[in-house]
């Protein structure tokens, strides 16, 4: 077995004697693969991550940047409660009727607002006219932007609310000085951010699974 065979067997098992079946996320799965969207969804294991740190840190407002087809959205949306919002911003108007679909799906839909557009430039908006402070922010978009994403996402935090970046490790290039391609430049600058800045705490993990090699940075801001 293939180190990437035994890293899926193993997230199975987990979700098999530890999660159990979600009709939801199955569902969502089902329609995005229809909706001939990329299958690039966080795994169901890093999908309930997601939601402890949200329900640990008691987030009731969460803005996340990168909807694709509401895998993750649904996930947040739960966490957050019956008194809690998502806001969550997709680039393609496809993938952002396809998460609504879902969303609508799990019962979800009067808790979430999707904004459809540059995520740049949906910043820079809520940045002129600013939306109560967000709790908790998910990042899982272009990752030559990620720099960019998490400084305006900052802006629009509370002090102490926590910020998560996804695919930061990218099957290791991260450490390979021979890769230049512009997302692992863009996850290199982010660190560099991180580190170069004493008010935030931050660390990356390194995650293996269905997702293969890859891994979250963490910060509190």
């Amino acid at each position: 077995m293939s180190d990437l065979e035994a890293w899926k067997t193993t997230d199975d098992y987990i979700v098999e004697h530890l999660l159990g079946r979600d009709a939801d996320l199955e569902g969502a799965l089902a329609r995005n693969s229809e909706g001939g969207l990329p299958a690039i969804d966080v795994s169901r294991t890093q999908a309930e991550l997601l939601a402890l740190l949200v329900r640990f840190g008691g987030a009731q407002r969460v803005l996340e940047v990168g909807t694709l087809g509401g895998y993750s959205t649904i996930v947040l949306a739960r966490a957050v409660g019956d008194a809690g919002s998502v806001t969550t911003l997709e680039l393609i108007p496809h993938h952002a009727d396809v998460a609504a679909e879902n969303l609508v799906a799990a019962g979800l839909a009067d808790r979430v607002e999707i904004q459809v557009g540059p995520a740049l430039e949906l910043l820079e908006a809520m940045l002129d006219e600013p939306p109560a402070p967000f709790d908790f922010v998910f990042i899982d978009a272009d990752k030559e932007n990620s720099p960019e994403y998490f400084a305006l996402a900052r802006r629009l935090c509370r002090p102490g609310a926590m910020i998560v970046v996804d695919n930061v490790i990218r099957h290791g290039t991260l450490a390979d000085e021979s890769a230049n391609d512009e997302q692992t430049l863009g996850n290199r600058r982010l660190l560099a951010h991180l580190k170069a800045d004493d008010s935030i705490q931050a660390t990356t993990i390194q995650t293996v699974g269905h997702k293969a090699w890859d891994g979250f940075t963490v910060a509190l801001v």
